[in-house]
């Protein structure tokens, strides 16, 4: 099966060649991966996708990594549930939520860095550095490990203790910082040339968009090939969002799916919502935004690299962008839990405080058909929880 034929910066659209060690293009913009889609379409039919295994990897024509490269731990193939009983209490009729906490290392993360990993190994990488604050970190350690590459991570000081127990397990070379993943960042940044390290950074290579990718050629298997009136995503560098909607366009030019979108919804917090921010103001970028703080650490990114394109997406589809505070998340994950036994991450909470937020503005329907992504377990935070249920 033909697999990448180029990359192509999302930016300045120059092309490169594909199968080389990549970061950003020199314009600094983040590189995508592009496929002959008319070629695959040829060759690989929608109805072929269920042989496959029960993993991301069902999609592998569309992935980059040569078979014999694959780095898997049983990454993605997530479940969709029907929550009936949230959906009745917050009046939804059909409510779905896709549960990413099931993954490896429990978090949508290991799809993005299954992917990257393995072309690291095609492509003869043996260091890699990522600044994270806690999921990817964990999600690389452990990818790293099994592929026997070195791993230098790179984490603020007050991450989530299970991340940094996990890294430490799985053998990487931690660097606790004082501050936030953007300084975490400039690190890496400054001293990968010097230590031989490849950037794992966000969307700073072309790669993890496309494990993470899968996220919505899995809701569209699963919903019959049919998508949702509109999808939630907890947005803090936002690869997941924009991942789904180049899986989508990707779609409808194999054919398999046709040219109508949900409405992608941006969700944030209201401590750390530079994206919220800069769609209300009708911005193309988001600014710095100062002092960020939130309980739910995946969604503390004062400055996602990819907002542009998170922006994009959001307006192209006639979505939104929202912020929900920490009470109102925490509350939410645990109404959550208790209404249909889904422990989720505080990132995946959020999403059920801001449904119900556009649900009651009357911005959403009660009976359109919307999913929720939760995009980690809510055993990966004990310290947020522990907040709710002092002993």
């Amino acid at each position: 099966m033909p697999k990448a034929t180029h990359l192509e910066c999302s930016l300045c659209h120059n092309r490169l060649e594909a199968g080389v060690v990549a970061n950003l293009c020199t314009c600094g913009g983040p590189l995508l991966v592009r496929y002959d889609l008319e070629k695959i379409r040829h060759r690989w039919r929608r109805r072929e996708v269920a042989n496959g295994p029960s993993s991301m990897w069902r999609y592998a024509p569309l992935l980059p990594p040569a078979n014999e490269s694959i780095v898997t731990l049983g990454e993605g193939w997530t479940p969709l549930i029907r929550t009936e009983r949230l959906g009745a209490r917050i009046g939804a009729d059909e409510l779905w939520v896709k549960d990413e906490g099931l993954n490896p290392t429990a978090s949508f993360k290991a799809r993005g860095l299954s992917c990257a990993v393995s072309m690291c190994v095609e492509l003869g990488i043996r260091k890699v550095a990522i600044p994270s604050a806690g999921n990817a970190a964990s999600a690389m350690a452990a990818y790293a490990a099994a592929a026997g590459i070195e791993a230098h991570i790179f984490m603020p000081r007050d991450v989530p203790q299970a991340n940094y127990l996990e890294c430490m397990a799985y053998g990487a070379r931690v660097t606790l910082v004082d501050g936030l993943i953007s300084d975490c960042g400039r690190m890496v940044a400054e001293r990968a040339p010097g230590e031989g390290w490849f950037d794992v950074s966000t969307l700073k290579e072309p790669y993890r968009i496309e494990g993470k990718k899968t996220m919505g050629y899995e809701v569209a298997e699963q919903l019959d090939w049919e998508l949702p009136d509109a999808i939630f995503y907890p947005t803090g560098g936002g690869v997941g969002l924009i991942g789904m909607w180049k899986a989508f366009e990707e779609m409808e030019k194999l054919g398999w799916i046709g040219g109508r979108r949900p409405k992608m919804i941006a969700v944030q917090a209201e401590g750390c919502q530079p994206v919220v921010r800069a769609f209300e103001e009708n911005e193309p970028r988001s600014r710095f935004y100062e002092n960020a703080q939130t309980v739910a650490a995946g969604l503390r990114v004062p400055k996602p690299l990819g907002d542009f394109l998170v922006l994009e997406a959001v307006r192209q589809s006639g979505g939104t962008a929202i912020a929900v505070s920490d009470d109102a998340l925490m509350e939410a994950g645990v109404r959550l839990a208790a209404d249909e036994g889904i422990y989720a991450a505080p990132e995946g909470a959020a999403c059920v405080a801001a449904l119900e937020k556009l649900l009651a503005s009357g911005f959403l329907k009660s009976t359109d058909r919307i999913v929720l992504y939760n995009t980690g377990s809510g055993l990966k935070y004990p310290e947020a929880y522990s907040a709710r249920f002092p002993r």
